[in-house]
């Protein structure tokens, strides 16, 4: 329709109109940052600090946003079923994730030292842990890992989904444990862990 009107006023009146602000602009498609599970190990490695192992590890063992880990109360986490609950994360939707067993270790040392009260997860004033601080745990934790991809919190979810798809977890599956209400959401991961790129070998390869 836009190129018909162009064709009206540039080719039968003769009118120089620009009109290209008019078509639709395209989806910009990026590829997120991704840490591979080396980097990972190396980041809770190198963070000292049980508390802050525990939060970081909790974003990366169950796939979490950061606001859903600061929001996770001691109830959601189930030890006889290996389950967390997510209660009304992002589109109001409540969901369960797996909870590994390593996880599980760390936030039993970590709940007999800190004894927290509600939230899994406390400031030091009680009440719900700061989004903020998560963030400045990950950038120290990266500096003292001396790893130098411009990650963030939100990288460890990105990372668990991608390690996920790479182990051969069903891409379905990942949808759900990421509460992403389209399939399309979670197929960008599969941009990064598709199998068969692999096998595709370089023509320099073959010279």
């Amino acid at each position: 329709m836009v190129a018909a009107i162009k064709f009206y006023y540039t080719g039968i009146l003769q009118q120089k109109v620009d009109f290209n602000y008019l078509y639709p602009q395209g989806n910009q498609f990026k590829i997120p940052v991704v840490l591979d599970q080396m980097e990972v190990k190396k980041i809770l490695e190198s963070t000292d600090n049980l508390k802050h192992q525990a939060i970081l590890s909790t974003c990366y063992g169950a796939g979490l946003r950061v606001s859903e880990v600061v929001g996770l109360k001691i109830i959601d986490i189930n030890s006889s079923t290996m389950l967390i609950s997510i209660k009304q994360s992002k589109g109001k939707i409540d969901r369960t994730v797996m909870l590994s067993q390593k996880l599980l270790i760390v936030l039993r040392k970590y709940f007999a030292e800190y004894k927290p009260k509600e939230f899994l997860f406390e400031g030091q004033a009680g009440g719900q842990y700061a989004v903020r601080s998560v963030q400045q745990i990950l950038k120290n934790a990266l500096l003292k890992a001396q790893i130098k991809k411009n990650a963030s919190v939100h990288t460890l979810r990105h990372s668990f989904a991608t390690h996920l798809i790479e182990q051969g977890t069903d891409v379905r599956f990942v949808q759900e444990l990421l509460g992403h209400k389209s399939i399309k959401t979670t197929m960008i991961y599969t941009h990064l862990t598709d199998i068969t790129k692999r096998k595709i070998v370089s023509p320099l390869d073959c010279l």
